[in-house]
């Protein structure tokens, strides 16, 4: 790894290729669901776990909706699976019919406290005693799982503490014990070894799909929105289409740019201000933040180095970062090539320069100082680095999605996903030889705005590239 390489970067003016739009849409087959279960399993026999019993709410789903399909609407939802027999899932009121829909065959169970406040509750049992028809009590070892888990810097005994609610926690304690009831999500989220890292070709492919409408959304403010514009209509402009998402949608200009995460609202685009959006859908995220201005002359006067100054020294460290990634490297290394370009307190990276995704917009990372943790097929990642300077530079963002595949995962990819496939090395084509990204083979870039960074946001066409 040469970190003395000071790639020349230029704007240059980029005809942006139409990489298409899915006509097909990827699933995910109930035989990776059973596969995933029997998965599960050979890991609570590892760990001598009797059940595992995984906690779902609108926003925090993905490790349900990863075993089962399952993704809660309007309420909460409790996944029970043992070592052997068919799964329980628990359901409120308007849960009980969507969960027919279930890919993997689940025996659902109508617990009504899990739906919303004022609707009927005469109908299910007490949760201690579903729980100890599903074979729970003194002696067995629960296993928890909602989304997150805690390390030894943060508590004595992080596999006892819990982020679930208590009304499940505490009736699971005093079922079997409180020093038997632990906390399991990183069975599913560690960033070493986490089944949800993992991805089959068909989950592969189904980010891409969301990918495409996440990363086309960009595309269409891009190159539509217009000084006058509300933030809500340039917001229209992304075309959401149904597809659930996996965060909110930003997009906003002016000071409130500054902050990154706010919603649109009625506040007009005009030239010479902050800009920022990002859009997320299950499986992919896409962001881009820069100025509201054709060219240099409409930045404040104290900033009109913004490109040489900022964007040109954070592109040359994306650029690094995009051709050192693939099988084999660890996230340390990632983490040294962001930090030896931008690491200057200027450039303000604080959050890991690059992160797991999946179903949710941010799994885990291994991008950590000295994170020996290696990369291997199957990952999908964000490149997502995103300068805090703090100053009035404002910021400069690319953040896209792409995936670690070996031989074997590309060619079942190519076999099965043909359209896929063909977006896939189009964009790999556009990325090396008009940006000028040398990539491994085994990397894929599921963005349909490949490594495309206009930092004058009014001027789309002119972007950075290596020179």
């Amino acid at each position: 790894m040469n970190l003395n390489n000071m790639k020349k970067i230029q704007l240059k003016i980029v005809d942006l290729p139409d990489f298409g739009m899915p006509t097909v849409e990827p699933q995910v087959t109930l035989h990776l669901y059973e596969q995933r279960l029997q998965n599960l399993r050979q890991v609570m026999g590892d760990r001598g776990l009797d059940t595992i019993i995984v906690y779902a709410d609108r926003e925090h789903h993905a490790n349900m909706t990863y075993l089962c399909g399952h993704d809660p609407r309007f309420e909460e939802a409790l996944l029970i699976i043992s070592r052997t027999g068919q799964p329980a899932l628990l359901v409120g009121n308007e849960g009980m019919g969507y969960a027919e829909l279930c890919p993997l065959p689940v025996r659902r169970i109508l617990y009504q406290p899990l739906s919303l406040m004022g609707q009927d509750r005469s109908r299910s049992g007490k949760l201690s005693d579903i729980f100890a028809e599903e074979g729970i009590g003194q002696g067995k070892k629960m296993g928890v799982a909602g989304w997150k888990y805690f390390l030894k810097e943060e508590f004595e005994q992080p596999e006892h503490q819990l982020e679930t609610p208590s009304y499940l926690v505490d009736t699971l304690r005093v079922m079997v014990g409180k020093e038997r009831v632990l906390n399991v999500n990183d069975i599913f989220m560690h960033p070493a070894h986490g089944l949800r890292l993992f991805n089959e070709a068909e989950q592969l492919a189904a980010f891409e799909f969301a990918a495409c409408h996440t990363s086309g959304g960009l595309k269409n403010v891009l190159f539509g929105m217009q000084p006058g514009m509300t933030e809500y209509t340039a917001a229209t402009l992304l075309k959401a289409n149904g597809f659930p998402h996996a965060a909110h949608t930003m997009l906003t200009n002016g000071p409130r740019a500054t902050y990154g995460l706010p919603s649109p609202s009625m506040n007009t685009l005009q030239v010479g201000q902050r800009f920022t959006m990002c859009m997320s859908l299950w499986g992919a995220l896409n962001a881009r933040a820069g100025w509201l201005v054709h060219d240099e002359t409409e930045l404040p006067p104290g900033i009109r180095d913004y490109v040489e100054k900022l964007a040109i020294p954070y592109f040359r460290a994306i650029v690094h970062w995009y051709e050192h990634i693939g099988i084999g490297v660890t996230g340390g290394e990632l983490y040294d090539i962001i930090h030896h370009y931008i690491g200057d307190p200027f450039f303000g990276v604080q959050l890991n320069p690059g992160h797991y995704i999946h179903l949710d917009e941010w799994v885990h990372s291994p991008v950590a100082k000295h994170s020996d943790i290696p990369l291997k097929s199957g990952m999908a990642l964000q490149v997502d680095v995103i300068p805090a300077t703090g100053t009035d530079y404002h910021t400069i963002n690319i953040e896209d999605g792409i995936a670690l595949a070996d031989e074997t995962l590309r060619a079942e990819i190519a076999r099965k996903f043909p359209e896929t496939w063909s977006r896939i090395q189009a964009r790999r084509t556009f990325m090396q030889e008009v940006i000028g990204i040398q990539l491994k083979p085994e990397v894929l870039p599921f963005s349909n705005i490949p490594a495309y960074l206009p930092p004058y946001m009014l001027s789309p066409e002119k972007v950075l590239t290596v020179a």
